[in-house]
């Protein structure tokens, strides 16, 4: 079945019901409303800054949409990119394209104009759209990449150089087009996030995102009544398929746009939310704004959050301590997987396993996992290897890259470039990026314990660990650490600290400085590196 029978189910049985909110907090009304009064506000409020829609509109949409593709040549095969801030017309958008049996294409929002451009060619993308935030980047490259594609805009003042997203959709039909899809047929191309180089594209078919959904519904147990959260970027897998479970129930999403803690616990309050993924910054800004008393929890209603996961990068297990011992109700769940797994889920905590905080879980439903050693050959329990996963999410290839492909691709496996060890329980806990090792005068250290263990300190907000060359031992360590506002720490306080390490783990280089991440919170090293890298480095002392 494609994803797209799943828009059409849900129009008919739940047409009149809310889908989708779209929530920008940054423009809000400067009165602050507190829960008790939003409950009185009468029906459904709506101010100017939040907008909702049906599933009978989003279908609707979408159609339209599809619908102009298909008037203005798209057909099945084809490559629309979509360059779009969370909005509400980003899904109907990525449905409207899989409704013509075109694939969807999203590009990351931080993505330069080269970059732009570089994606578009690997692509081979016939059609771009884009939103208000990227008029500059397209415009710097829109005489290039308009002389073989279409180029629509989603919003007002629509640019020369393109045409008008809005206008177009309105006169189009909102029939819904006799397109047969199967399930093997092309879906998206996704790209990797790119932290070790260019980002390569992943091919999916309806399959993988069907799967995906029946993946996170059974992992978290959604419902028609559940509200789910959602923050991080539409464009990469993880958001959407954790809202694929939602989807597939025809429950409610929220988009909210903002990371602040306020915004976040706001949007739980007033909209009832039931579920949100988190990234671990976005965590821990909660936790730390609480224990400064910027919030106060007895603002909000918050009895009825009843999931908090978190996924995209390593949990640090102090973290989730901390978490229950202000939210002691919360389940909690992690989720482990990649872009090309189709995002989250082919390893899977659960809900029960709360005893087992700081792993990644095991093989999640209808998904196969195994740790191998350099020859290909499964390794002892205890033992550091590959992590590999197989299941029906597993991309097709990179597209237009046959080498890279048969890198990671073997016998159905997906060769996942993580190492990771199982325990005694057959849980699985990843150890780190196969290319993050650092080997220090013959001696494998991985980064992630180390940081796993810096954050457990008070004065410690994030740690980034990264080698950097050494004449004697080939690479040494350096730690960067991004200390807790309003705090004071030195490198003697960070030394004296990781005394409780192994001699070997311990860093050789401390650097205060702020942790770049991405939009999927994943640790920028290689920017670290290039910043850092060099044989001559200084401690910079934060004296925020």
């Amino acid at each position: 079945m494609p994803i797209t029978d799943i828009l059409e189910r849900n129009c008919k049985l739940y047409g009149n019901d809310i889908c989708l909110v779209e929530i920008n907090p940054e423009i809000k009304e400067t009165r602050r409303v507190t829960w008790k009064e939003y409950e009185l506000i009468e029906p459904n409020p709506v101010t100017h800054y939040r907008r909702e829609i049906t599933w009978s509109v989003f279908n609707e949409k979408a159609n339209r949409f599809a619908n102009l593709l298909i008037q203005r040549g798209v057909k099945k095969g084809d490559k629309v990119a979509i360059l779009l801030m969370n909005c509400l017309e980003w899904l109907p958008i990525y449905f409207g394209v899989l409704k013509t049996g075109a694939l969807a294409v999203p590009l990351n929002f931080r993505y330069a104009a080269d970059e732009i451009e570089y994606c578009l060619n690997l692509a081979e993308v016939d059609v771009l759209v884009f939103g208000p935030e990227f008029i500059g980047r397209v415009e710097e490259i829109a005489e290039s990449i308009s002389k073989n594609r279409l180029l629509f805009f989603v919003g007002d003042s629509c640019p020369s150089f393109a045409e008008d997203y809005n206008s177009l959709t309105a006169n189009c039909s909102s029939q819904t087009p006799m397109i047969v899809l199967t399930d093997a047929d092309d879906a998206a191309i996704y790209f990797s996030s790119g932290t070790t180089g260019f980002p390569k594209a992943i091919l999916h078919n309806h399959e993988s995102l069907i799967h995906s959904c029946k993946v996170e519904q059974n992992h978290h147990g959604q419902t028609k009544q559940d509200i789910f959260l959602c923050i991080p970027p539409l464009y990469h897998t993880g958001a959407k398929m954790h809202w694929f479970g939602s989807f597939l129930e025809g429950g409610k999403a929220v988009l909210l746009k903002g990371t602040k803690p306020e915004f976040i616990l706001d949007a739980v309050s007033k909209e009832k939310c039931t579920i949100v993924w988190l990234l671990v910054p976005w965590a821990q800004d909660i936790l730390d704004a609480i224990d400064r008393g910027d919030i106060h929890l007895t603002d909000y209603e918050l009895s009825q959050w009843r999931l908090m996961h978190i996924g995209a990068q390593p949990v640090p297990q102090s973290l989730i301590q901390r978490w229950k011992k202000v939210f002691p109700h919360h389940q909690y769940d992690t989720n482990y997987g990649l872009s090309e797994s189709i995002g989250p889920g082919c390893v899977h905590l659960g809900v029960e396993n709360i005893h087992k905080v700081g792993a990644i879980g095991k093989a999640g439903y209808g998904w196969q996992v195994k740790i191998v050693g350099e020859d290909g050959e499964q390794v002892a329990r205890g033992e550091v290897g590959e992590l590999a996963v197989k299941g029906p999410g597993v991309m097709t290839c990179y597209y237009n890259d046959e080498q890279a492909t048969k890198e990671v691709l073997r016998d159905g496996w997906l060769f996942t470039g993580d190492m990771a060890q199982e325990d005694a329980d057959g849980f699985i806990f990843l150890v780190d990026r196969k290319k993050d090792v650092v080997i220090s005068g013959g001696e494998n250290i991985y980064p992630v314990q180390i940081e796993d263990f810096l954050r457990t300190s008070n004065k410690v907000k994030d740690a980034a660990v990264i080698g950097i060359p050494d004449k004697r031992l080939g690479e040494i360590t350096a730690a960067i650490i991004e200390v807790k506002e309003c705090m004071n720490c030195t490198e003697e306080e960070i030394n004296t600290f990781c005394l409780k390490l192994p001699k070997y783990k311990r860093p050789r280089k401390i650097i205060f400085a702020e942790i770049p991440r991405n939009p999927t919170g994943k640790i920028e090293k290689p920017k670290l590196r290039k910043i850092y890298g060099g044989e001559s480095l200084v401690a910079v002392q934060n004296n925020s």
